[in-house]
């Protein structure tokens, strides 16, 4: 089974909401929009604290999108929240026509991604978004790790002109990014290693260096890379890494297809081609049950990831 140490453990949907609370007090022009979720996207403290700032927009998400679109032609910096499918999938239409088209300044804060939405089950845990936001042209596309860097993201991208897709969870989950420098587009070296270099994303970052100490102990070396932001990827940072390893893994709690991996590997086979192994849902609906036990099922285990790096390995 995955093991999460007994390090301290906070939802990244917190880090979320203590960010927005944060950079409020420093900027007068962000304000916050929610679909009926206030308490699930940890938007109560900046409520509380910035009540004329704050739209309850209801169980209406496309017209939240749009307000929000509006907000910022007025100058304001919006920052809407609701779960991860429907600030996607539900208002797909309403994102790609009022702000990715005319690169509006909005930030689309999304919780409860991917299968650690846990019981909810497949209807709401979407595995298919950031394919759907990466494909926007202009869209900025962030999936932060843990609490820390979640709320780091949160106050980042007040000050990135354009749209964002910030991607955060609902689980409890170690926080190991405390003293880590957040800066968007530029990845994060987490652990040095010469004979794999795993690219992990969000909830799998953990994984990804839990399976590299198993990895270290059988004998093989892997390099750790948090790809925070997948849009703009840090290409620099993932060519030079495989120029030494060469072979990869990517890890990421989202379907294969579209997705951190595929742009991986679009990046690698332009520049160097070399085994690539991948860490995601395979084609794929979830399912209802507890965080832990749906990464294992669908593939996505510390287990998971120690067997592609040694397949990756194995294919050089």
């Amino acid at each position: 089974m995955t093991t999460l140490t007994t390090m301290e453990k906070k939802d990244t949907r917190s880090g979320f909401g203590d960010g927005l609370y944060e950079v409020a007090k420093k900027n007068d022009k962000v304000v916050g929009l929610c679909a009926d979720l206030t308490g699930s996207l940890k938007m109560n403290k900046f409520q509380d604290e910035f009540p004329e700032r704050f739209f309850q927009m209801g169980i209406a998400e496309a017209n939240m999108i749009g307000t929000a679109a509006g907000l910022a032609i007025s100058g304001k910096i919006p920052y809407t929240g609701t779960f991860a499918n429907f600030s996607t999938g539900r208002v797909y239409d309403q994102i790609r026509q009022s702000i990715a088209y005319s690169h509006k300044n909005v930030k689309i804060c999304a919780s409860h991604a991917g299968l650690t939405l846990g019981e909810d089950g497949a209807t709401h845990q979407i595995l298919e978004d950031i394919g759907l936001m990466k494909m926007l042209p202009g869209m900025t596309v962030i999936n932060p790790c843990d609490y820390s860097q979640t709320k780091a993201a949160t106050i980042e991208i007040a000050d990135h002109e354009g749209p964002v897709y910030l991607r955060f969870g609902r689980p409890k989950w170690p926080i190991f990014t405390t003293d880590m420098e957040f800066t968007i587009g530029k990845a994060l070296h987490m652990r040095e290693g010469t004979d794999v270099t795993i690219f992990a994303t969000g909830h799998l970052v953990w994984n990804s260096l839990e399976a590299a100490k198993a990895l270290a102990e059988q004998g093989i070396s892997a390099e750790v890379i948090n790809i925070h932001t997948i849009k703009p990827l840090d290409n620099k940072a993932i060519l030079d890494a495989v120029a030494n390893t060469k072979c990869a893994v990517t890890a990421e709690e989202h379907q294969m297809n579209g997705g951190l991996g595929d742009s991986i590997c679009q990046l690698l086979a332009r520049n160097t081609p070399l085994p690539v192994e991948m860490v995601a849902v395979n084609d794929s609906f979830g399912e209802s049950g507890t965080p832990m036990e749906l990464l294992e099922k669908y593939g996505l285990g510390v287990k998971d990831v120690i067997a592609a790096a040694k397949r990756a390995v194995s294919r050089k």
